[in-house]
């Protein structure tokens, strides 16, 4: 078959596909010039996802007749002033956006400039460019996208629903909207939720309250500022606590130099800053703005230009960890402050009125459940309300322990320093079943789970240690043998030397076995074969991810070890080990998750405790 040239309008057809594969393609495309004109505010509506009508209105620069006759045509653009590709400081650049919409719809295009009396006017329907004529228009451009994909039917076969259509829509313009947060962003539309974002100030404050209105408002309270600089790489915006996560990555925003983008390098480097205070199967939400030299970064890897690419990869994702990390360090013990709101949940009783409005006029005497029939009043307590039962019946079997006390109240007999009373994680006042410590703050109150709290102060120590003069080590009295499968057997004595490092001394003994002779001084006391099961357990994990660093493989297994240390659910502690506790998380960075990325406690404001029973 001989080569012959294609038909410009197919040319532009295959293009499209590239560029528009589907309605949010042509929304970003559209909104991204919207951007670059210098618009203030851009207002967006689609159809049936954007399938039937997809409609831009911006009060940009706009366009002159002659502007807009060349600017549906391959490969025209207004934003290479110079044609070096290697300093783009523009979301578009290649001139492809409007002739691809054009070949695949209908595309209608009105447009003024400040100066003109009059505006312009283009349709461009299937490929097929139709003349420049004179119209009405407001200052900026009104694009119209109609019966997308109607040049090419084979594509509609290939979209999801209108609404999922929409929601990809919608996704877009959110991105796009951190990306630019002194702009104004309105979407509407069939199958969406419309919003208006209005513009925001410059700088930190303004960006803030961007996020907070589109990560929603909980995002502003429980969440780490960044700023930092070097070496020409400008890095600034907010990331959440460890413990204010989500199910998915979706809430993780990167901004290059303006440009909205999801690049597994920054990805990557997000999952390993955070890889030491959150699950894996967890994501934090972030929204980080990266400014450094456009020639730095080549942004024309990718039709879509979602994706970047980085001259240095290396020290931007060593730059991009280092500063996160560095504000989780920062944030000391603070833990999100949705662990309270949880909890206040979880006790107010499901379907239960507030007092007051289910038995506004009940002032008898409610019959107690047989929980609490032997219970009698102290003889001096004075006569109080008695409460709503309602909400409590199908909990009356979980509560017929309580005849039994479980909570260990020897904490508040003990006297209080003042300045414990002051402290952010208060007075410890009690123990309940032996796993959770009750202290008083001067507005609240805190619950700890001491297990999960110590395990992160034993690994904080732990790394410490490392880090300084060395993990310290004692020698076991009588030696322990623990039997292994061969190939775990095999894998911890391959790493002997690196867990020498850490403090864990094992060598041979026989088939599957190992002689365990010192164990870090922090572990002391614990079970030492289930200390080194985990170590294998993690062992087998570098197998799985072996591009890791060194550092952050020896953090996992010091992770797995000072669970052995920790104060074991279920243990009886005294008042000044429960202050002590308090206090030296206080004092830890990252106390307020445990290893695996849980909070270690949860605090109760006075005011939500008072409205849990009716008070406010």
């Amino acid at each position: 078959m001989p080569v012959r040239r294609l038909d410009p309008i197919l040319v532009d057809r295959i293009a499209a596909g590239e560029v528009v594969e589907r309605p949010a393609a042509a929304v970003k495309e559209l909104v991204e010039n919207a951007v670059d004109a210098g618009a203030a505010s851009i207002e967006i509506a689609v159809e049936a996802g954007g399938r039937r009508l997809i409609r831009i209105v911006d009060d940009g620069r706009g366009m002159t007749p002659e502007d807009l006759e060349l600017a549906v045509e391959r490969h025209a653009t207004s934003k290479l002033p110079d044609g070096d590709l290697f300093s783009i400081d523009t979301l578009g650049f290649r001139g492809e956006a409007l002739p691809s919409i054009g070949a695949v719809a209908r595309l209608s295009i009105v447009t003024r400039t400040a100066e003109a009396e009059t505006g312009s006017s283009i349709l461009v329907e299937a490929g097929v460019k139709g003349p420049v004529r004179p119209a009405p228009a407001a200052k900026g451009t009104r694009v119209e996208v109609t019966d997308l994909f109607s040049a090419t039917p084979a594509r509609l076969k290939f979209l999801k629903s209108d609404r999922s259509e929409a929601q990809a829509v919608a996704e877009i313009v959110k991105r796009l909207a951190i990306a630019h947060p002194t702009v104004r962003f309105t979407l509407s539309g069939e199958h969406l939720t419309a919003f208006t974002y209005p513009p925001e100030e410059p700088g930190e404050h303004g960006f803030l309250r961007r996020l907070s209105r589109v990560l929603g408002s909980e995002f502003h309270e429980n969440a780490m500022a960044i700023g930092v600089e070097r070496e020409g790489v400008r890095l600034t915006g907010f990331a959440s606590l460890p413990t204010y996560h989500r199910g998915t990555g979706t809430a993780i925003h990167f901004v290059v130099n303006g440009r909205p983008v999801r690049d597994k390098l920054l990805l990557g480097a997000v999952r390993g800053a955070y890889a030491d205070v959150m699950a894996s199967d967890r994501h934090p939400v972030l929204a980080i703005m990266i400014d450094l030299d456009p020639r730095a970064v080549d942004v024309n890897v990718h039709p879509a230009k979602t994706e970047v690419r980085f001259r240095d990869p290396a020290f931007v994702r060593g730059f991009v960890v280092g500063a996160l990390k560095e504000a989780i360090t920062r944030t000391a013990f603070r833990a999100s402050s949705t662990g309270g709101t949880r909890t206040l949940e979880s006790l107010r009783p499901q379907g239960a009125l507030p007092m007051r409005q289910a038995y506004p006029h009940r002032t008898h005497a409610i019959r107690p459940t047989s929980a609490f029939a032997n219970w009698q009043a102290p003889l001096d307590a004075p006569e109080r309300p008695h409460a709503n039962a309602s909400g409590f019946a199908d909990r009356q079997a979980s509560l017929s322990d309580l005849s039994v006390p479980s909570a260990d109240s020897r904490a508040a007999t003990q006297e209080v320093e003042p300045e414990a009373g002051e402290a952010p994680l208060g007075a410890a006042r009690a123990q309940l079943h032996g796993t959770y410590i009750v202290a008083q703050t001067q507005d609240g109150i805190v619950i700890v789970d001491q297990h999960a709290a110590h395990e992160r102060l034993v690994y904080e120590r732990l790394k410490r240690e490392r880090a300084s003069a060395g993990i310290a080590r004692q020698l076991l009295l009588i030696p322990e043998v623990v039997d292994l499968d061969l190939v775990d057997a095999d894998r911890v004595l391959a790493e002997a030397s690196s867990l020498e490092e850490l403090g864990l001394v094992v060598e041979p003994f026989g088939h599957g076995a190992l002689l365990v002779r010192e164990v870090p001084s922090a572990l002391a006391g614990g079970r030492i074969k289930a200390l080194v099961q985990d170590v294998a357990d993690a062992l087998a994990e570098w197998g799985q991810g072996a591009a890791s660093p060194l550092e952050e493989r020896l953090d996992a297994v010091l992770s797995r070890m000072s669970c052995h240390g920790s104060i074991r659910a279920g243990r009886r502690m005294r008042p000044e080990e429960m202050n002590a506790l308090l206090r030296e998380m206080e004092a830890t960075p990252l106390s307020g998750q445990c290893n695996h990325g849980r909070p270690t406690y949860v605090e109760l404001k006075l005011t939500d405790i008072e409205r849990l029973f009716g008070r406010r």
